[in-house]
């Protein structure tokens, strides 16, 4: 008799589909209002002027213009100039 339960089923059977998180834009590159700038969990990127923070976090673009990086006290700032 088995001392053990068969296992390798519950593997094959718990796979998640991808979030696809990140940065979608790059520095300098211009975006329409309204376009996703960075999917993220939690607030790793802040939001400058012209960006605004979504329910899941993520960052948006509320005018048009270019995507400008910087940093401030250690954090990434997105903003839209």
């Amino acid at each position: 008799m088995a001392k053990k339960k068969q296992g390798g089923k519950a593997r094959i059977q718990t796979r998640t589909q991808p979030k696809y998180l990140g940065v979608k834009v790059a520095n300098g590159e211009k975006v329409a209002s309204g376009s996703v700038l960075v999917r993220q969990r939690g607030t790793k990127f802040k939001a400058g002027d012209n960006v605004k923070v979504g329910r899941d976090h993520s960052l948006y673009a509320v005018a048009t213009g270019a995507v400008k990086f910087s940093k401030d006290q250690g954090r990434v700032v997105i903003s839209i100039t």
